[in-house]
């Protein structure tokens, strides 16, 4: 009789029968015949050893129970199993394996069952490659599209029925992959691309996130998911029968469980909000539309059945080189779970997978994420949810009237920089600015050049053409600082030797009269002795110029580091009053408090200590395009008065020569 032992095996001549189980050597894992809730079925199956109540983990003939006490589990001389029963002859068999040597049985120490060649020590066969609901910390979920070899998780019918559910665990072959549960042959969850070390559309894993998954793709077709929880020997995943896919850890006492998805009446529930439809998280779901887009059936929508989805407002139209009022924009989006049937589109950086979606008419919208690249979407946005934190920056492709009426805050979005002092003193300055805009009227209604007069703004002056060709070397490559989606910026020099930067702005760049005279008021309203300065501009048939002082590192550099107490006064008086306080008293009475205290809020969030906890340029857009709710900006780090030459060496400051400060408006 084989009883369990520290190591055993199953040969042909000795089988395993019920009563009888199998034992890893560390004594982890255990296999034998077993009755859900006390049946008279009889399974074989492999169970955590000593863990009450018993946790099956896989079951080798799922479909087909024996029932008589005589069925005994036996390995041929060719390294087949087979599983008999006294009524009904084979009930279950593992295949062929052409053993010629002989072979056996065992339970490995990762909780597989293998047959082992008796010579060469070849794996013939394992359980781990014919998975049931669970997987362990050596298996994994695979595709393999030379071999069309897929591997999935089944869940079991019910929690006493073992047979092959209606959920299906799975890996999709797209690139990057991305993590599916299927219910029959409709998507049910959908766990977002994945991000070297994260599923995006899974909120927990943001970037502090430590991964128990690792996802590999290769150039031949293949790909391969497992997990592993470092700190928990014993953890396992299962799909179970309602399709929940659920991580649970044992601490040597209980199950913990670690994690679950998706959750009834959720958003996770793949496409509940239809095509172009937004999943706001919350209990119940939310379901919106898009920005310009519109619930295809009203009727149904306020029903609160929304899996119609959503229609376009107002339809594109698109020419891959158009310009002028028929080019499209893209609105951005925050914290979304990237839709279905993205693309990968080989793009080096955020700049380039925008201008490679805006000239391609089929593209309908973008994102840049990182661990990823860039992704594009060229059919309907599915399964898209919005969370209350994390997610990634998405942008939608839309008719240009349907953000017409954000002309002036695209405006000011677009005068934004990286830099974090001018961030602080731009944005309150833009404030000042929008609270006397009624004053200045006159300005923003003026023509072109015979129209603006440099005394409306002084200190400006008009360049002629030849005199910046001549500055900038014609333009030469040599001296291009930079590139964004409204033109280049060049480095050059006046026949006086000062060096100035020129914004030329592209033709394309959708840039009106209007836009161009705002962006001189506005500019040239923002001085200070740390902000680059806006010298004059050059207007001469279609070319359109704007010439900015240009700055070393070192006037900025001193300042940050020599001074602190705007940070720490738009903290203080943030917190007591929403920043009101920063205004000039002669203008307060004409302000909004609201857009006021959004300004201190977002600028307060670009001077954030940890990289991380900054917005990007995207992220910043969409906080100045959008009313969406603001992320709590943590206290600033405040340096000191002074600053040494130790200080100095502890690579606190920029290191190159220039640091380009041009404020860029848009």
């Amino acid at each position: 009789m084989l009883l369990s032992f520290t190591y055993a095996a199953i040969t042909p001549t000795s089988p395993l029968s019920i009563g009888q189980t199998l034992s890893s050597s560390d004594g982890v894992y255990q296999l034998g015949f077993f009755s859900p809730n006390n049946t008279q079925n009889q399974y074989v199956g492999i169970w955590f050893k000593g863990i009450i109540p018993r946790v099956v983990v896989w079951v080798a003939n799922r479909e087909k129970p024996v029932t008589d006490s005589t069925a005994n589990l036996a390995i041929t001389s060719k390294g087949s199993l087979l599983l008999f029963s006294g009524k009904d002859g084979i009930v279950w068999s593992s295949g062929e394996t052409f053993a010629s040597n002989g072979s056996h049985a065992e339970l490995s120490d990762s909780g597989s069952l293998i047959v082992v060649d008796k010579v060469s020590g070849r794996i013939l066969w394992q359980s781990f490659d014919h998975l049931g609901d669970t997987l362990l910390h050596s298996s994994f979920l695979m595709y393999n599209l030379v071999t069309g070899e897929k591997r999935v998780v089944t869940s079991w019918k019910s929690y006493t029925d073992p047979s092959p559910g209606d959920f299906v665990g799975e890996i999709t072959p797209q690139v990057p992959s991305q993590g599916f549960i299927m219910r029959g042959s409709r998507p049910y969850w959908r766990s977002g691309p994945w991000a070297k070390t994260r599923f995006t559309g899974v909120p927990l894993m943001d970037e502090s996130y430590t991964s128990t998954f690792s996802l590999h793709q290769d150039v031949n077709g293949s790909g391969y998911l497992s997990f592993f929880q470092r700190k928990y020997k014993i953890s396992r995943i299962i799909l179970t029968p309602e399709g929940s896919m659920k991580i649970f850890r044992y601490n040597g006492t209980n199950w913990e469980l670690y994690y679950e998805a998706p959750l009834a009446n959720s958003c996770h529930i793949y496409g509940v909000c239809g095509p172009f439809g937004l999943c706001v998280s919350s209990v119940p779901p939310k379901c919106k539309c898009f920005k310009g887009f519109v619930p295809k059936s009203i009727e149904e929508w306020e029903r609160g059945n929304w899996t119609s989805g959503c229609v376009r407002r107002t339809e594109l139209l698109c020419q891959g080189n158009s310009t002028g009022e028929d080019v499209n924009v893209f609105h951005p989006v925050a914290n979304i779970k990237p839709p279905d049937s993205y693309e990968f589109a080989n793009s080096l950086n955020a700049e380039e997978c925008y201008q490679s979606c805006f000239h391609n008419c089929s593209c309908l919208a973008f994102s840049y994420i990182s661990g990823i690249g860039c992704l594009v979407w060229n059919h309907d946005l599915m399964d898209a949810v919005q969370f209350s934190a994390g997610g990634e920056l998405l942008s939608i492709r839309l008719a240009r009237s349907e953000l017409d009426g954000n002309k002036l805050k695209k405006t000011i979005v677009a005068s934004t920089v990286s830099l974090t002092l001018f961030v602080i003193l731009g944005l309150a300055s833009f404030g000042f600015w929008r609270c006397r805009l009624e004053d200045n009227a006159h300005i923003l209604k003026d023509a072109w050049r015979n129209e603006f007069k440099p005394q409306d703004v002084p200190g400006l002056d008009f360049f002629e053409m030849n005199t910046i060709q001549t500055a900038t070397s014609n333009f030469s490559l040599s001296n291009k600082l930079g590139q964004g989606g409204f033109g280049s910026v060049y480095k050059g020099k006046l026949q006086d030797g000062k060096e100035i930067a020129v914004k030329r702005l592209s033709s394309s760049s959708g840039q009106g009269k209007e836009e161009f005279m705002n962006e001189i008021v506005l500019i040239s309203k923002l001085q200070h002795r740390n902000l680059v300065r806006i010298l004059g501009c050059c207007i001469e048939g279609e070319e359109r110029l704007l010439i900015y002082e240009f700055m070393l590192n070192k006037s900025l550099d001193t300042f940050i580091f020599g001074r602190f107490e705007t940070k720490q006064q738009a903290w203080e008086t943030w917190g007591e009053n929403g920043g009101t306080d920063l205004l000039d008293q002669g203008v307060a009475y004409s302000c909004r408090p609201l857009e006021v205290e959004r300004c201190v809020h977002i600028g307060l969030l670009c001077v954030q200590h940890q990289p991380a906890d900054r917005p990007n340029t995207l992220e910043l857009l969409s906080m100045l395009t959008t009313t969406s709710d603001l992320p709590s900006p943590k206290q600033p780090t405040f340096v000191a008065q002074t600053r040494n030459k130790e200080f100095m060496a502890m690579g606190l400051t920029t290191v190159s020569k220039m640091t380009d400060s041009v404020i860029l408006g848009r």
